[in-house]
Parts: C-alpha cells; structure tokens; sequence
C-alpha cells in the first residue's frame, strides 16, 4: 500500500478489513463393516489367495486412517486459528489498576481515577442497554486492532486521529525497541511492523492476554475526529486516498466534474465527503479514520480496563503510564507527527466545517456516530441536533 495511505496502521497486514469464518468441510472415512470382510471358507489352494487379499484390505485401511487422522490434524489446525473465542461476561481479571497507597492521599490521581471509573460506568451500561451480549464471542478480526506490549502487559485499541501514532511509540519503548519517542520517525511507526498484534496469537495467548493484561483505548469527540481525518487525507497530497475516495466520491456527488477532478480525485469538498459517508450504497467502502470506535474496538465485547480521551490526552495518558508503572522519565509525547506547521483540528475548525452543512445533514451525521457519542458521553456539538 503505498506511503501515507493509512497513518495509524501496521505494515503487517495493513487494513484487516472484514474477515469471514469458514466453515470447510471434513473429510472422512469410512470404515467398512468387518462382517463383509469375510470370505467363504477357501479350499486349500484358494486359502493362501484369501490370506493376501485380507492383509491388502488392512494395508489400505490402516493408509486411509492414517490419511484422515493426518486431514484431522490439518482442519484442527485451521479451526484453532479460525474459529471464535468464547469469553464470559466478566472477563477481565484486572479490571482498573488499584492506586498505590502512596497514591490514595494524591487529590488529582484520586480525581483521574473515579472519572475512569465513571467513563466505565457509561460503557458498560450504554453496552448493556443497547448491545445483546447473551452470547460473548471474540473472532480475530475484533482484536485485529489491538496492539501488544508484554513487557508491561497492555493491550492497546488504536482508534486513528486519536493520538495512535504517539501511542504507538510510547509502546515501543515500554518494549525496549527505542530510548525515547522523540527517536522513533512516523514510518517507522507505521511501516516498521515493530508492534505485535492480538489476533497474530493463538487462541491461547489472545484468551490469556485479553484476561490479564491492562486493556486500554483512547478515542475522541466524533465529528472532531471525522473532521480530523478529512483535513488530513484529502486536503494534503495522498497517493492513496485521492485516486481510492476521492475520484469515486467526485465521480458521484459532482456536478459537471472536470476532467482533471476525475482523473486524479484531488480536491474532494467536505460536503461531499459527508454525501459519501451517508451513503448507504457507498461508491467505495469505509474506512478505519472514520469508522465508529464502537465497530473499531468493540468495547461491548472487549471489557476495556482504561479509557482515555484526545481532549485530555497529557492528562490521561501519563495517569495510565503511572498505573501501569512505567519508567519515571516516559511521558507521552506532545508533538504533531504530520502536517507540523498546521493547526490541529479544534472544536472551533470542526464547527467551520460542519457549518458547511445543512441541519439535515449534521443530523444525520449525528445520527451515524450517535453510538459513540452515548458510549463515550459526549455531548451534543449542536444545539439543533435531537
């Protein structure tokens, strides 16, 4: 895939879109009834005969069982790295790292520890009003985005335009991989393929894994994030999204189209973009910068012991470096990984670009992020909006 087509994924097997579970056929064998085996009692001459044919037919039963214990062994195989895991309802051991003692006498680490509890409280209870979890079972393809660090047994759920990149760097030197995010380059990051993911793991390693480690995410206000995400990969030069997005969503929704738009898909308008997203039947399928966190993550299947917010990113995150016991000189890093010299993307710059819209539109908007504006309590960014 070529460079800066995605900045917050792994090399190793980039996109990970939508896995389906096969379910292939095994063969066997069948065994014939022993009773037919037997054959009328021989003459002298025929005996002999009857002796090598018999030992023939235990040759070729014994290769064909030999055959369908080897098949077996192969669908095994194929089944343990396929098929779901099942989880129970409470799985996490950890649950939310307990504060020191030393820590309990802290006002602001006793603060940052009951909004994490509170931030829980909301998920949990949006999961349990809107999502049936009777049935809890974890595929590979959701835990496809979770990344590994084992050294400080973490879990981390990246969610794209939400800090990923620094995290990422932050888990490579709690593994010892660099001294110091300020070392690590963005391709590096994103191409090095340094991170370990979950679902690389056997059943085994992502059921332990997912039960002992200290699983964490960190998301952002929705349209802010979207907004983000647009401003990042059409509004700057991209060898992928423009010729992938940008030349099927101008191809759709322009009127009177030039040429030039056509063939190189730049220049893709934010009110475009949004006719896209809305789009049941979408010229191009969607993408992991502007998915739900909810589809991203499955944060009502995955009982995440830690969620952090972009809007209080130093804060939060260096709190869950100090649960974790990190090295005292790791803190998260506070530079803009790209487009530097631009300002990010702030509340006031999401509303310009929402502003483009009609009421209509921001509803519907609303509409499609609305379960990542309940799970992750934020409020609405319009007062119009119901």
């Amino acid at each position: 895939m070529p460079l800066g087509s995605q900045d917050c994924v792994s090399s190793n097997n980039q996109d990970r879109r939508v896995r389906k579970n096969t379910a292939d056929e095994v063969a066997t064998v069948k065994q014939s009834d022993p009773s037919q085996n037997m054959l009328p009692k021989p003459q002298s001459t025929e005996r002999r005969q009857s002796s090598s044919i018999m030992f023939a037919m235990k040759d070729q039963q014994k290769e064909e069982e030999v055959n369908s214990i080897r098949l077996h062994k192969r669908r095994r195989r194929f089944i343990i790295k396929k098929s779901p895991i099942l989880i129970s309802m409470n799985s996490s051991i950890l649950n939310l790292p307990t504060l020191k003692s030393e820590d309990r006498t802290n006002n602001k680490w006793k603060s940052l520890y009951q909004i994490q509890r509170e931030r829980k409280r909301v998920m949990r209870e949006t999961c349990s009003k809107y999502k049936s979890n009777n049935r809890r079972i974890i595929t590979p393809y959701h835990v496809s985005r979770i990344f590994v660090e084992d050294k400080y047994r973490v879990l981390y759920c990246e969610v794209p335009k939400a800090g990923c990149s620094n995290w990422k760097r932050v888990l490579m030197v709690l593994n010892g991989l660099a001294s110091s995010t300020k070392d690590i380059q963005h391709n590096t990051v994103h191409y090095g393929n340094y991170l370990k993911r979950l679902d690389g793991f056997d059943h085994k390693g992502i059921y332990h894994r997912l039960n002992t480690y200290t699983k964490m995410l960190f998301i952002r206000e929705p349209f802010e994030k979207l907004v983000s995400a647009f401003r990042d990969k059409f509004e700057h030069p991209n060898n992928y999204y423009h010729p992938v997005f940008g030349k099927a969503i101008i191809s759709r929704y322009r009127v009177n189209a030039t040429k030039e738009a056509l063939r190189t898909g730049s220049g893709v308008q934010f009110k475009e973009f949004i006719q896209y997203l809305l789009d049941v039947h979408r010229p191009v399928g969607m993408d992991i910068h502007w998915d739900h966190v909810n589809r991203l993550c499955s944060p009502c299947l995955i009982d995440y012991d830690f969620v952090g917010k972009f809007e209080s990113m130093e804060e939060d995150a260096n709190f869950f470096l100090h649960l974790i016991g990190a090295p005292q000189n790791l803190t998260f890093p506070k530079f803009k990984d790209r487009h530097s010299n631009e300002e990010r993307t702030t509340p006031k710059i999401t509303q310009q670009y929402f502003a483009q819209l009609s009421p209509a539109q921001r509803q519907r908007s609303y509409d499609f992020y609305y379960m990542d504006y309940l799970m992750f309590n934020y409020s609405k960014p319009f007062e119009d909006l119901y």
